[in-house]
């Protein structure tokens, strides 16, 4: 039996982070991860923003963080069966260090090195160990884990004792749903990331999405995307390689009967994508089940001994413009000032460790959160948006564009019957007033007004 300062379960961003943090302050860390190395066993769509990462490590760069490209481009495809309408951002601006917009990574090499990181610090990070159950005292308090060692270690079993763990396991964490923090994730509540590395050499990637040097392009996908199923389809440039991908809602999967390989076959196939990915080789494929409840669903996060954060804690931000990575940054950094606190007044109870809480509601992450608490609800009501609307937004493009000789009157009278038969004002009017809270989600209060004048006059 060994014996550290604190126990952090998990070593994806919100994990690390916490141990870093501990180690520099001198506590005895034990970070422990299921994989066989830190992100082997990880999986995001691949944009990491570094406001958090800069505050912890401000020579991230100089310290040869694998970051592949920054973000220098933003895209939005809305996707019919055979049609895109699609908007694009860019600006000089973002071509200017410190890119704090975005830069894609590869989990596998940044967990990788960002780990290093922690174990310079002096964490004691074990890889391949599986966690089988929290240890408590006599009072349910939590004082360890029993883990199971890697097959070359001596001895295979044993329990490391703590007076605090962090959970830093992901959406899945049973160790939480143990402790009785958390429920099983309801398809409801968890999307399902899919995602394929695909190899392309970088001067074909910088020709083919029109970048020079280590500019980025993130794009988003929605309505065929999915199959019109509530998510989004994305793709990612790294350096020789291309992240794409679909988050889609668990529920709307389970109602299905297309298998979520073959879905994300279709995505590939839709012809705005599939010239996108001309002769780019497959490299890897993997799944990941991502927190969708949003504000309202995050479990307590604390109890005698024991915090969560990151996944396991429910912190991802379900919006329109999802984020999870530097939630979990915050996360694991604000969790680990609260053991620091406990441990200066030599109490990990609940009520102490509940500092936790105070700190992430004082932080941009629990304030976010709040201020996307109605995007997952709106979604939730508002199917048509990913299923019908996609398909008649480009049908009435494509309408508008046409010529075809038609007098003017004519061809507003078609558009005017084709929007009526395909979206219709009723509908349209009563989703602009659930809208004005998912507007205000982007950041953009005063678009109420605006949205309330539309939903009066149309």
């Amino acid at each position: 039996m060994e014996r550290f300062d604190a126990i952090v379960v998990g070593a994806g961003p919100a994990g690390t982070t916490a141990a870093l943090v501990l180690a520099r302050s001198g506590l005895r860390v034990a970070l422990l991860e299921r994989g066989a190395y830190p992100g082997a066993k990880n999986l995001m769509g691949g944009v990491l923003y570094t406001e958090v990462l800069a505050s912890l490590v401000p020579d991230f760069r100089e310290r040869g963080a694998p970051l592949e490209r920054y973000v220098a481009r933003r895209g939005l495809s809305i996707l019919s069966a055979g049609a895109e309408t699609a908007l694009s951002f860019q600006t000089g601006a973002w071509d200017a260090p410190p890119h704090n917009h975005g830069y894609t990574v590869l989990r596998a090499r940044f967990d990788r090195w960002y780990a290093g990181l922690a174990e310079e610090a002096g964490a004691e990070l074990v890889c391949g160990v599986g966690v089988d159950r929290l240890l408590a005292d006599g009072d349910g308090t939590t004082c360890g884990v029993a883990v199971r060692m890697p097959a070359d270690a001596s001895p295979a079993e044993g329990e490391l004792r703590a007076p605090v763990v962090i959970l830093a396991d992901g959406v899945n964490s049973v160790l939480a749903e143990a402790a009785g923090l958390r429920p099983k994730p309801r398809p409801g509540h968890v999307a399902l990331g899919i995602k394929e590395t695909l190899a392309l050499p970088r001067e074909t990637i910088e020709d083919r999405f029109g970048l020079a040097g280590d500019q980025g392009v993130a794009w988003t996908y929605v309505g065929e995307a999915t199959g019109g199923r509530r998510g989004a389809g994305f793709l990612y440039t790294n350096r020789d390689t291309l992240s794409v991908g679909l988050v889609v809602y668990a529920a709307d999967l389970a109602d299905s009967d297309v298998a979520p390989a073959e879905l994300l076959d279709r995505f590939k196939e839709h012809p705005a994508v599939a010239p996108r990915l001309r002769d780019a080789e497959p490299l890897e494929y993997g799944a990941h089940l991502v927190p969708e409840g949003g504000y309202d669903r995050v479990p307590p996060l604390a109890r005698d001994g024991l915090l969560l954060a990151g996944d396991a804690a429910g912190l991802v931000g379900a919006s329109p413009r999802p984020q999870g990575s530097n939630y979990a940054m915050a996360s694991g950094e604000l969790a680990a000032r609260a053991v620091l606190e406990a441990r200066e007044a030599g109490d990990f109870s609940a009520a102490a460790l509940s500092r936790y809480r105070d700190l992430l509601a004082e932080s941009f992450v629990l304030k976010q959160l709040e201020h996307h608490r109605d995007w997952p609800g709106f979604v939730e009501r508002n199917p048509h948006v990913f299923a019908s609307w996609p398909a008649a937004l480009t049908a009435l493009v494509e309408a508008a564009l046409r010529q075809d000789g038609r007098e003017p009157q004519q061809r507003e009278a078609e558009l005017w019957d084709l929007f009526q038969r395909r979206v219709g004002v009723l509908p349209l009017a009563t989703t602009a007033v659930q809208l004005r809270n998912a507007l205000r989600i982007l950041g953009y209060g005063k678009t109420d007004r605006l949205v309330e004048y539309l939903a009066r006059n149309w």
